[in-house]
């Protein structure tokens, strides 16, 4: 190796030599914690990326799919209790391939597959169940393929058929839903499901769909609609007014100066109204008519007689006599208009509601109370004749409250800055733990290498005097170098009796105790001397 290397890791060996107990403790534990994040950090970017493969499976699909990806030797991960099984994505095209190829999954929901294995020699009531498996088989598909929608389930109650028209019933239907993990339906995903359904039966109205989640929570009840029941609406409802009136009242008298109450009274039950209501038309037609005809005849007077065949007429007996008469009467039904009225009255509908506005009476100066109640009453839509009420008050608002929200928020978004001062003190701190140690081992090494450098130039300085001196000994005898040469104790074993020696032991002595200081000494004397 070259030599600044090989001289680097002497260098190294020698300070880790000299480290104390405690040094070389806080170096392992730094090396070690740096190790560790390096695997660690290797180990999640080398990971591969992991997608579902399957999801929603039955255990024996789940294991025959196991089996198999161990046989091919793929990296695989169960989750959702292993009902999902997740594997590296540049693998899952040809592993769903090689499944579908065996027929796996074999527990599917079956679809309009199911008609395709239905025999010629199959019953009435067969056909009749196949063909309604198959729809609900084709719906849960469709609603699985919803996002957030882990699984789902279908059940259709369809009645038969009948000829009597009256006593014909509509068709329902139930759906069961599993969301994802953290997952909640929101009013627009039910409303895609309860129509999805409804459209998909003949018959079937959005009313007529249940809908319920794996928490058993009633997302879509029978006869009252995807919003829940009549609770929900009216609440749902006031919610709805009330942000639409405030937020007009805000734009008028400013934020916080005025508040808005909406309570709104909604049916609970539904019904079904029929109504007939009877007119006589204009200018009075007739339905049916009938009439008899009277008369009497006169004395001499024959009756004629009646028509025979050819139109010729034959006498027809005895005229009417004197005095004898005859009588016709006429019966008449008028036609009459009839209006037939069937009304059906749905849970939660709107049969009054009462506003109240309270203003802030700093902020409403000048306001007129009259107008403010006319923009209220057209804003929350106020029938007065369905006996909604309207009541707007200029009223003093206590401040008391508005204060203590405002320290409260101060306070919480005090907190709430000293957790992420805490948190971030906290992560300071295990950063500086675990990088302290690194730095004052990488200090100490340093200084140590510093100070090792530093004697192995003052050992080559102080040879290289020694030898400077050996070899300017005559010069030296002759030169006065008593005053240059600083006062410097010497040793009893260096004091000889001949000057040179005792001068030689000076600046030995000088040199163990100051070799830069030395040094500089024995370049100025050979400047010296080629001078």
């Amino acid at each position: 190796m070259p030599r600044q290397v090989t001289s680097a890791f002497r260098n190294l060996g020698n300070a880790i030599r000299e480290f104390t107990i405690a040094q070389r403790t806080v170096a392992i534990i730094g090396i070690a914690v740096l190790v560790l994040g390096a695997v660690a950090l290797g180990m999640w970017v080398t990971k591969p990326s992991y997608t579902p493969l399957f999801s929603g499976l039955s255990g024996a699909d789940a294991n025959t799919l196991v089996e198999q990806l161990r046989a091919d030797g793929i990296p695989y991960e169960l989750s959702n209790g292993g009902a999902t099984i997740m594997v590296p994505e540049e693998n899952v095209y040809d592993e769903r391939l090689k499944a579908a190829a065996v027929g796996l999954p074999s527990s599917s929901t079956g679809g309009y597959s199911l008609l395709d294995t239905m025999g010629v020699t199959a019953s009435e009531f067969q056909q009749s169940v196949t063909y309604k498996r198959a729809l609900e088989g084709e719906l849960a598909k469709t609603i699985s393929a919803l996002k957030g929608i882990q699984t789902a389930s279908v059940r259709l109650a369809i009645p038969e058929e009948t000829v009597f028209v009256s006593e014909k019933n509509a068709p329902t239907a139930s759906v069961f839903v599993e969301t994802q993990s953290g997952v909640t339906l929101t009013s627009d995903q039910v409303q895609s499901i309860v129509h999805l359904t409804s459209a998909s039966i003949d018959g079937m109205t959005p009313t007529d769909v249940a809908v319920i989640d794996s928490k058993g929570t009633v997302l879509s009840a029978v006869g009252e609609g995807a919003l829940g029941g009549a609770d929900q609406q009216t609440s749902d409802y006031e919610t709805a007014i009330r942000a639409s009136v405030q937020t007009m009242l805000d734009k008028v008298v400013g934020a916080g100066n005025a508040t808005v109450v909406v309570a709104a009274d909604m049916s609970k039950e539904s019904a079904q109204r029929v109504e007939e209501t009877f007119e006589a038309p204009d200018g009075v037609l007739s339905l049916n008519e009938s009439a008899t005809v009277e008369g009497t005849g006169a004395a001499g007077q024959t009756a004629a007689g009646v028509l025979g065949p050819d139109n010729i007429a034959v006498p027809g007996g005895a005229g009417l006599g004197n005095g004898e008469s005859s009588s016709s009467s006429v019966t008449r039904n008028n036609a009459v208009n009839k209006v037939t009225e069937s009304t059906t009255i749905p849970a939660g509908s709107l049969t009054r509601k009462t506003i109240s506005v309270a203003l802030n009476e700093g902020a409403a100066k000048g306001l007129n109370v009259a107008d403010v109640t006319a923009l209220v009453s057209s804003a929350a839509g106020i029938d007065t004749d369905r006996g909604d009420v309207v009541t707007v008050e200029v009223v003093p608002f206590n401040g008391a409250g508005a204060a203590q929200a405002t320290e409260a928020l101060a306070a919480a978004e005090e907190a709430a800055n000293a957790d992420r001062l805490a948190d971030l003190i906290r992560t300071a701190v295990i950063a500086l733990a675990i990088a302290l140690p690194i730095i004052i081992a990488l200090a100490v090494f340093a200084a140590r290498s510093k100070r090792r450098k530093q004697e192995i130039d003052e050992a080559a300085d102080l040879a290289d005097l020694r030898s400077i001196l050996n070899d300017t000994q005559p010069a030296m005898e002759s030169t006065p170098l008593r005053p240059a040469i600083p006062s410097v104790p010497a040793s009893p074993l260096l004091i000889e009796p001949n000057s040179t020696d005792r001068t030689r032991a000076e600046i030995d002595a000088l040199a163990a105790q100051d070799p830069h200081r030395a040094a500089e000494f024995l370049r100025g004397l050979m400047d010296g001397q080629r001078a």
